[in-house]
């Protein structure tokens, strides 16, 4: 299982702060710090993401890691009609 610290500025749409923990309580000591940090600024989102693995999380949360480009650009369809 991986747990994954993120800082993501909905504003800007960009990714401020990105790591990986190993056991679930450091993930969310680390977001108790980080919301301590960036809590003020209203359009920074603090969570922290569970799941198997990274690519699980980037399949279900694309949005935090793949810039606004690379969200609008069209995406080939999975299998044929």
């Amino acid at each position: 299982m991986t747990n994954v610290l993120v800082v993501y500025d909905r504003a800007a749409g960009r990714l401020l702060h990105e790591q990986e923990y190993e056991h679930r309580r450091d993930a969310f000591a680390a977001r108790v710090r980080a919301e301590r940090e960036f809590g003020r600024r209203a359009n920074v989102e603090v969570v922290v993401l569970a799941a198997k693995s990274r690519d699980d999380l980037l399949r279900t949360h694309a949005r935090y890691f793949l810039s606004l480009d690379d969200l609008a650009a069209p995406r080939s369809p999975s299998s044929p009609s």
